[in-house]
């Protein structure tokens, strides 16, 4: 977001005698961007101290500009001098044409000894795999207990690879590092109680489904995010080999990754949204009978 304030609203107070809520990255400095006669700043809506806060309708964000402090040792102090709060807030719901982007696209990457690798994250409508939800019918809805069944696909141009679902996770934003999380996968460990693997003979695919869940009810959308990696085939010092292990284990046998640990890094793929249907409203149902 971007605010641009008139300084004589400052009192004559200069950008170096200013900050935003939290200035300890230099994007955050109003020096940067401000002129002879106003105070200007473009601020991430996710750094610089900016807070986020929801209602029924809105995302709003928060961030403000205040004095800087001055020296405690100093007779004449301009602490508290000047509090400028703004807020910028954007529609939880848009028209129509969000649907057509919600979908997410297939993620592709160039890693060193694997070539190109592009990951592909469907959701299908049934236990046979056949048929993936079209991406302009997304968000997709379910009702609490509806069987959800997804599909991540590798496709590398290097032979002798497979692919590793290291964990999955249900959150309300595509944003590998919001929080809170609702854990599916964990350490290649299935977390939640409902969550079923299906067999597929491609060692490049990872097919699994689990009951919609509640979570999924507590937001007005839900992405399902997941971590993958790349792997030499049948290498057994691999971690696509060790499979579920036990976050107490999965810093043991080092020496024996360093050997010989034929892998790639990590990458996020996620798909989505979701929403759980709503119920009717009673007084509508009602006149509709």
């Amino acid at each position: 977001m971007k605010v641009e304030v008139e300084k004589d609203s400052f009192f004559g107070l200069q950008e170096d005698h200013l900050r935003l809520s939290d200035p300890s990255n230099t994007i955050c400095s109003l020096d940067r961007l401000s002129n002879n006669t106003h105070i200007v700043a473009i601020i991430p809506l996710n750094g610089c101290g900016t807070e986020i806060e929801e209602d029924d309708d809105y995302l709003i964000f928060k961030n403000e500009i205040t004095t800087v402090e001055d020296n405690p040792n100093e007779l004449i102090t301009r602490k508290h001098l000047v509090e400028a709060r703004f807020y910028c807030q954007y529609p939880k719901r848009g028209n129509v044409t969000l649907s057509s982007s919600a979908h997410r696209k297939n993620v592709t990457v160039w890693e060193k000894g694997f070539g190109k690798v592009t990951y592909q994250f469907e959701f299908y409508q049934d236990d046979q795999f056949g048929a993936s939800y079209d991406p302009n019918s997304y968000p997709l809805e379910f009702d609490v207990r509806d069987r959800i069944y997804m599909q991540i696909n590798a496709s590398s141009s290097i032979n002798n690879t497979e692919m590793f679902v290291e964990s999955c996770r249900a959150a309300p934003y595509d944003n590998p590092n919001f929080q809170p999380t609702y854990s599916i996968i964990e350490n290649g460990c299935k977390v939640h109680q409902t969550v079923q693997t299906h067999p597929t003979s491609n060692n490049r695919r990872f097919r699994f489904s689990m009951d919609a869940f509640k979570f999924i009810g507590l937001h007005d959308q839900v992405y399902i995010i997941c971590t993958v990696m790349m792997c030499e085939a049948g290498n057994p010092n691999t971690r696509c080999s060790q499979g579920c292990m036990n976050s107490t284990l999965s810093h043991s046998s080092s020496r024996r990754k360093r050997e010989a640990m034929i892998q790639r890094g990590k990458h996020f793929v996620s798909q989505g949204p979701l929403r759980l249907k709503r119920e009717a409203d009673p007084e509508e149902a009602q006149r509709s009978t």
